[in-house]
């Protein structure tokens, strides 16, 4: 029987989250949100130095009053060597992985909240709109294929997928993203281009972002540009300002502020979130956070819970 590193790893959260937009369901504002997720990380390594491996999850989510049960993902599958990685199935996806994109390093769940409060500070997500790969956690994901090289102070990552196989009016996507490290600071970027398989007008966008350590607080800057991302003919952009500091031996802080230019979209206009964390140790932190949108259509959404890793 061959050796093999098997591992098993995970994270659970549970709180409260008030949500104006929940206003009127049989839920209400104010509801209980948590998940509890196990990871299994499985590799082996031939005698010429290569490893192959996989990773899969299985997770259960309840939100806005509705409770889940747990469910399997579909399987990441990787072999590496020198550097070079070639992932395939449930791809981790080039944007997605993006050094600069989840820039609230100093929160638990890289977002607001106990739950990272639906990540609307993404500059990639224009009028709620994801339109790039990532791993899914609770899907199959999209069935792709992704080459990744890692060197000491940069990286180069391209993934391509055609949804046409998991769905009826897919397209696909290639994408590259990359960054590169200098001291305390690393600038990245990423480009996303989707082509509907059955013609007509793709949606483009592209995405750099910087952050660094300044001492007394770390600070990230992300901004997006999309064509055609919202619909043809229509083009807008996005840009994420956050920033990071301690508050004490065991609690940190992040503020950003957020501004979207989509014309005539609800997300349309400025936002703003801060989020607090305290370590008790053992890997268990409670978090408390704000998310406010002041555009078009504005929203106020405060969560707090506690958040634990193992």
């Amino acid at each position: 029987m061959a050796a093999a590193d098997v591992r098993i790893s995970g994270n659970a959260r549970f709180g409260l989250d008030y949500n104006d937009e929940n206003a009127g369901t049989p839920a209400g504002k104010t509801t209980l949100t948590s998940r509890l997720r196990l990871q299994f990380d499985i590799a082996t390594e031939t005698d010429g130095g290569v490893t192959f491996g996989g990773r899969m999850r299985m997770q259960s989510s309840s939100a806005d009053g509705t409770a889940g049960v747990g469910a399997w993902n579909g399987a990441r599958f990787f072999v590496a060597a020198n550097g070079f990685t070639l992932g395939v199935g449930n791809i981790l996806g080039a944007v997605d992985n993006m050094f600069t994109l989840y820039q609230d390093a100093n929160s638990p769940t890289v977002g607001i909240g106990v739950d990272g409060a639906n990540y609307d500070y993404l500059v990639g997500t224009m009028n709620g709109l994801s339109l790039w790969d990532g791993y899914s956690s609770g899907g199959a994901g999209v069935n792709g294929v992704e080459f990744i090289y890692d060197a000491a102070n940069w990286q180069v990552h391209v993934s391509y997928s055609d949804r046409a196989t998991i769905e009826a009016d897919g397209a696909e996507r290639l994408a590259i993203s990359g960054f590169y490290r200098f001291g305390d600071w690393t600038v990245a970027a990423a480009y996303n281009d989707e082509r509907p398989v059955g013609g007509g007008d793709g949606r483009d966008l592209t995405i750099v972002g910087v952050t660094g350590d300044l001492g007394f607080m770390n600070v990230t800057l992300n901004y997006a540009q999309g064509e055609n991302y919202i619909a043809a003919g229509v083009d807008s952009s996005k840009f994420t300002l956050s920033a990071g500091f301690d508050i004490g031996a065991a609690t940190n802080m992040m503020v950003y502020v957020t501004d979207e230019d989509s014309p005539g979209q609800p997300t349309d206009g400025t936002g703003y979130g801060f989020n607090v964390s305290h370590d008790l140790g053992g890997g268990v932190s409670l978090v408390a956070g704000l998310e406010e949108t002041t555009g078009v259509v504005s929203n106020t959404t405060v969560q707090a819970g506690a958040y634990f890793r193992f």
